[in-house]
């Protein structure tokens, strides 16, 4: 039996990116209304951007080698659009509410409904694009 390295990484990839984004999601909605859990929040996703993004990355690199051996269907096309999904998602969280959320740190505030709005809408585009990225993925085995 050979080693399939290429799956290895891809698979390693959907496991510490959905555990962090999972995490984080979670801490996100238990803060909505408690101005504790906000700076619990605040805090922990200085742990879990990175996490979520090293995911992503062995994703995005073991599904460029993927695609080249199994060619471009419409099941190849769909886990691409979902994996475009997943990384613009975490682009806006990263770039635009990331920065936000920085000013808060420390400040005992809960987030202004507008940008509780916008990071529900991200949690749900997080949600079903990472489970609908890890079914593919079963499927694709």
């Amino acid at each position: 039996m050979n080693f399939d390295f290429t799956l290895f990484f891809h698979i390693a990839g959907l496991i510490i990116g959905l555990g962090a984004v999972s995490v984080i999601d979670l801490l996100g909605f238990r803060s909505r209304n408690s101005k504790e859990q906000t700076q619990v929040t605040i805090h922990a996703h200085h742990t879990t951007k990175p996490l979520i993004w090293l995911g992503s990355t062995l994703i995005l690199i073991s599904w460029i080698f993927l695609v080249i051996r199994l060619g471009w269907t419409d099941f190849v096309i769909l886990k691409s659009l979902l994996l475009f999904v997943m990384v613009l998602n975490g682009s806006f969280l990263s770039f635009y509410v990331s920065p936000r959320l920085d000013e808060l740190i420390g400040k005992k505030v809960i987030l202004s409904r507008e940008l509780q709005i916008k990071i529900t809408i991200s949690m749900l585009i997080s949600f079903f694009s990472w489970w609908s990225f890890v079914v593919l993925t079963v499927l694709m085995l």
